[in-house]
């Protein structure tokens, strides 16, 4: 009597039902880390538009601070030829645009200005509440960076309707 080779039904269930059990464990926990990602990411452009915005007004003192994200940026992907108050070239295009979808690493921003632009506030939410972030990210003329823990998904703009709701929330440390 000669024995078969290879595996039963059984086995290879067993092995199956293994590695599904090592995926459930593990997808969470890569969500939670690209959350993360995109929260860090979302910080660094709000410090990015903020050393925009005082180079900004640096370089261009009669028209104030940028009014939109636009004016801190290229005419166009492929770069900038002059920078001039209408298209500074402070920062990348990318960043420039990202006030639509699909945003920049799963977040929107939105800038607006004060009092003839000598104050302004940026904001920063996620694209898609608890799968892209869960924080909300804002910062003003003082350049400290606040959140908000959200519950669904905000637009960027909540924190920059006036100066008050952005430095109303919490410092990050």
């Amino acid at each position: 009597m000669s024995k078969q080779k290879g595996f039963s039904l059984i086995e290879l269930l067993i092995v199956v039902a293994i590695i599904l059990i090592i995926a459930a464990i593990a997808i969470p926990s890569l969500v939670r880390a690209r959350m993360a990602a995109n929260e860090s990411a979302s910080v660094a452009a709000v410090r990015t538009i903020n050393t925009a915005e005082v180079s900004f007004i640096s370089a261009y003192p009669t028209t104030g601070f940028a009014a939109t994200l636009a004016q801190l940026g290229p005419t166009s992907a492929t770069g900038c030829a002059t920078p001039t108050a209408a298209t500074a070239c402070l920062i990348d295009y990318t960043l420039s645009t990202a006030n639509v979808a699909p945003g920049r690493s799963g977040y929107l921003y939105s800038l607006a200005t004060f009092n003839a632009n000598s104050a302004y506030a940026i904001g920063g939410a996620a694209l898609t509440w608890n799968n892209t972030g869960v924080r909300s990210f804002c910062s003003v003329g003082d350049a400290v960076i606040r959140y908000n823990v959200e519950t669904a998904t905000v637009a960027p703009s909540t924190y920059t309707g006036s100066l008050a709701a952005c430095t109303a929330l919490t410092p990050l440390q």
